[in-house]
């Protein structure tokens, strides 16, 4: 693109901080997946990266509040879609989509049409209960049945996802997390994806034996391609 031509991509708005470190990674794939000669090729990108958003895994957090401020300042600021690199938050999208009159690119949905087309019947999700029961009724809707880990490895999959929060992506981490794809593949799951954008920082597709999917860095290629006009944006709620 000339610097003297009409900029006709969409900005992008981007709910980050849940966690940091997983938002950083999503916002290094969006640069490495823009097909740039120079910076002014590159999307506009408004940033609100926000580790003070409530922890979306209490009852009774005050996330959905939060989130919607954060989507009417980007609004408000420019941007002219939205994403947001953290499954569990997307239990809010609606709110976030009111709240601001953009249209999301959804993550969760993005995550299990990936499944879809893939063939998978039965999909695991590495997750948050919260996030699992998004990705349930996502499958669901498309003819594909979920793997889910078992209570006790659940509670052990949410303290390794807080060691990560906590910095730690250490070896012994990494064996965690594929130890918890290495469980959902045994009790069937013919796919799996990472239903919590801080598990792809510690594994990836060779830590898995049956497709993984890693629906964050699927999120920031189509973002790329929405801003860009290569894909369709998604309908603004209600429109």
């Amino acid at each position: 693109m000339s610097e003297d031509a009409p900029d006709t991509s969409l900005v992008l708005g981007v709910l980050g901080g849940m966690g940091p470190a997983a938002t950083l990674e999503f916002l290094r794939q969006l640069q490495a997946f823009t097909p740039a000669k120079g910076d002014q090729d590159h999307i506009r990108v408004l940033m609100d990266l926000n580790p003070k958003v409530p922890d979306r895994n209490l009852l009774g957090s005050a996330a959905g509040a939060v989130l919607a401020e954060m989507a009417g300042a980007l609004a408000g600021a420019g941007a002219e879609v939205l994403a947001m690199p953290c499954n569990t938050a997307h239990a809010h999208a609606d709110l976030i989509q009111r709240a601001s009159g953009l249209p999301l690119i959804d993550l969760i949905e993005t995550g299990a049409s990936a499944a879809r087309d893939l063939g998978a019947r039965r999909v695991g999700v590495i997750g948050t209960k919260g996030a699992t029961r998004l990705y349930r009724e996502y499958l669901a809707a498309q003819a594909m049945g979920l793997v889910s880990l078992d209570a006790d490895r659940q509670e052990e999959f949410m303290a390794t996802i807080y060691k990560i929060k906590g910095g730690d992506l250490g070896p012994a981490v990494q064996r965690e997390m594929a130890g918890y794809a290495a469980d959902l593949v045994a009790a069937g799951a013919e796919a799996v994806i990472a239903g919590c954008t801080e598990a792809p920082l510690v594994m990836g597709a060779h830590d898995v034996r049956v497709a993984f999917i890693d629906p964050g860095e699927l999120l920031a290629r189509r973002c790329v391609a929405v801003c860009l006009g290569l894909e369709p944006a998604p309908a603004a709620l209600g429109a």
